[in-house]
């Protein structure tokens, strides 16, 4: 009985991933963007803490510890630590408009929903009705990322990407060996110490983060 319940809970855990996937592509301001991230992250854990309650997977409860501490505090504390330093508080431009990022994003869902299909009929496990959610969260992060011309909405959509990606191992096999997981957040928090230099970088060399200044490079 528990399961059935838990097996609830979980899909109304994808769905809000997935809907909190949509508000992130069609979003324009920076710190709501920030926000949605860090209200994925505090889905992403709960879904997780579920998985395990249910499961008995008990390594399952230092993952949802682990994207609690990193993308629920950490990451977002950073992000708005870096807007704040950069003063960048202006609108998210996008490269196509919203109506037709929005149809771009149904057509993805679709599609990812045909593409797991086949994979959640071979899974053994409660989660595996939520894979197509999972990857169609991962193709609509992409898409949020390739749509954006700034460098920080870029870096979201990578990290939402991340997101997508854990929820995915986590339907189709109950997550990662924490060695991987442990290794990934390493990378995860490296690489936003670089991008933050870089941010840096490219305001003072072009005093903007639209990276299509860095064309110009090329020419010099």
């Amino acid at each position: 009985m528990h399961l059935s319940l838990a097996s609830q809970v979980i899909n109304l855990f994808a769905a809000v991933l997935l809907l909190l996937s949509f508000a992130m592509l069609t979003q324009r301001r920076i710190l709501s963007l920030i926000n949605l991230f860090a209200l994925q992250g505090l889905t992403l854990t709960l879904s997780t803490l579920v998985v395990a309650w249910s499961t008995g997977q008990h390594h399952l409860y230092y993952s949802a510890g682990l994207t609690f501490f990193l993308k629920v505090l950490v990451l977002p504390w950073v992000l708005h630590r870096l807007i704040r330093k950069l003063n960048v508080k202006w609108d998210v431009e996008t490269l196509i408009n919203i109506p037709t990022t929005m149809l771009v994003g149904i057509v993805l869902v679709i599609l990812a929903f045909n593409v797991a299909l086949p994979i959640s009929q071979l899974a053994g496990t409660i989660t595996k009705s939520t894979l197509g959610i999972a990857l169609a969260c991962v193709l609509l992060a992409f898409l949020t990322m390739i749509t954006r011309s700034k460098a920080v909405p870029q870096v979201i959509g990578f990290l939402a990407m991340e997101n997508g990606l854990f929820f995915a191992a986590t339907s189709a096999t109950y997550g990662m060996p924490m060695v991987v997981e442990f290794g990934i957040a390493l990378d995860v928090m490296v690489g936003m110490v670089i991008l933050g230099v870089f941010f840096f970088q490219i305001r003072e060399r072009f005093d903007s983060l639209d990276i299509r200044h860095l064309e110009k490079l090329k020419e010099e």
